[in-house]
């Protein structure tokens, strides 16, 4: 049997594949800065508007240090399990406060609370500060949840860098023996060798956020930085949701399939079409990754007593 790439990638309707391709047909591609004085002019244009949401920042002591996080609970006020995101931005742009819209949306389409994590950004706090930022809020939540939410059932997901942080945290559980505390892991387009050992990493290997978040760092291939390079064994079931025309697919395949190697339950979801990001983007394929990725969590959590 011979398989193609493109036997991986989602059958979407037609109509729907068409509009998404002309959405990004007239938009015109992002790209990050290259140096801290473009950090901080892209930062600065980034502020998040005001506008009417059910979030409600709470400030974390953990361990002496203040971590900020972002809760937005279900509309009808039935928690069925509690999602801890960590959202992207390259390790130095991430905006809990920039999430608010679609946790919003996910915590009515599955009936979740979600807990969004503002993480200490680079070059002002390089690794491990967002690891060890990630870490703490897991282990909080590990012991707050059935007080705070009413429900022990978990889950953790992260786009881009969040994906990136959600592996390392997982990793980092893993050792304590309680990684599988959370019923299952969604990987939204992750980088996972920024060490530019491996070909997938070297596609990324002259980013500026790389210089930003590990510059000071000998060994970029630490597990805590590069967990391709990690022993992946013993991590929840995990979904990789990726676009088949992102920067990182490669690294996203070869995550799929180091995971799978490990022993571990692993989905892939390759959508056509669409780039980096794309599940931020107002397109019909996004919304079709956003249900998918619901019913994945959905029965995730629905197949773990409360």
């Amino acid at each position: 049997m011979k398989l193609a790439l493109t036997d991986l990638v989602e059958q979407l309707p037609g109509d729907d594949v068409t509009i998404t391709r002309a959405f990004y047909a007239s938009r015109l591609a992002g790209v990050g800065p290259s140096s801290l004085q473009e950090l901080l002019v892209a930062r600065a244009s980034r502020v998040v508007e005001p506008t009417a949401t059910r979030a409600v920042e709470h400030t974390l002591d953990i361990e002496g240090r203040s971590v900020s996080v972002r809760v937005v609970t279900p509309k009808d006020g039935v928690v069925n399990g509690v999602y801890l995101y960590l959202p992207g931005g390259g390790f130095y742009m991430s905006s809990a406060a920039s999430a608010d819209a679609r946790s919003t949306r996910l915590a009515d389409a599955v009936g979740v609370a979600v807990v969004t994590v503002d993480y200490r950004l680079a070059p002002e706090f390089p690794w491990p500060a967002a690891p060890d930022d990630c870490e703490a809020v897991a282990l909080w939540l590990l012991d707050v949840a059935a007080e705070r939410f009413g429900t022990t059932r978990l889950a953790i997901g992260g786009m881009s860098a969040g994906a990136t942080l959600v592996t390392t945290t997982l990793l980092r559980l893993r050792d304590r023996g309680l990684a599988r505390s959370f019923s299952g892991a969604v990987l939204e387009a992750g980088t996972y060798d920024v060490s530019a050992q491996t070909p997938a990493g070297r596609t990324i290997s002259d980013e500026y956020f790389i210089e930003a978040y590990v510059g000071h760092v000998d060994d970029r291939t630490l597990p805590d930085i590069s967990p391709t390079f990690g022993d992946l064994s013993g991590l929840p079931p995990t979904l990789v949701v990726v676009g088949s025309e992102d920067v990182v697919l490669a690294e996203n395949l070869s995550m799929v399939a180091r995971l799978s190697a490990a022993g571990n339950d692993v989905d892939l979801r390759l959508y056509p079409v669409v780039p980096h990001g794309f599940t931020n983007h107002p397109t019909p394929v996004a919304r079709r990754a956003a249900l998918d990725m619901g019913a994945w969590l959905r029965n995730r959590l629905d197949s773990d007593p409360a």
